[in-house]
């Protein structure tokens, strides 16, 4: 049964992280912001959304890496049952996908609670000054990807970017919970 995001609470400003990441580096919240804002993804190897959602997102990454916006990917799932989303797995992944953002391992969980994440993949946009713009999805693609879907992340970051318009119509991200620890 897919989760849906709740409805985000705009302006909270960014919490401090501090995570390990498939490239081998360690990576805060300072070295990741972008000159003009950063998006979070909470995403994971094995949810069939963001399997779908990999080249979509991958896309939409190295377009909002042109206007400034870097992005992440964080795993915050317990990988002691779910093994797929081990940190080696990650690596795989990471590698066999090329992804162009670092995607960080949350092994303590302590990030996504922070950030009161739910579900993968579910996106988290800051501007400038790291404040929340939107939290959302990255597009209507849901098992399967919708090549045609509007790009909802993207759009948004930029109208956020160009105008500093807050996206009055926010979409809830929908995917697999976030495998929390007993």
């Amino acid at each position: 049964m897919p989760t849906e995001s709740p409805t985000a609470e705009l302006g909270a400003t960014a919490s401090a992280l501090t995570l390990p990441a498939t490239d081998g580096k360690t990576y805060t919240l300072d070295t990741l912001k972008g000159e003009n804002g950063l998006v979070i993804v909470f995403m994971c190897n094995h949810c069939p959304y963001v399997k779908s959602a990999i080249p979509n997102l991958i896309r939409d990454a190295r377009a909002l890496q042109q206007i400034g916006i870097n992005v992440a990917g964080i795993n915050s799932n317990d990988a002691t049952v779910y093994t797929d989303d081990a940190f080696d797995r990650m690596i795989a992944v990471a590698q066999a996908w090329q992804l162009p953002f670092p995607y960080l391992h949350d092994e303590t969980q302590d990030v996504a609670r922070t950030y009161g994440a739910v579900c993968t993949p579910e996106c988290f946009g800051f501007d400038r000054d790291l404040r929340l713009r939107y939290r959302g999805r990255i597009d209507a693609s849901r098992k399967e990807a919708l090549p045609d879907a509007r790009r909802d992340l993207f759009e948004a970051m930029r109208a956020i970017t160009e105008n500093d318009e807050t996206p009055a119509e926010q979409y809830p991200a929908l995917g697999c919970s976030i495998k929390w620890r007993a």
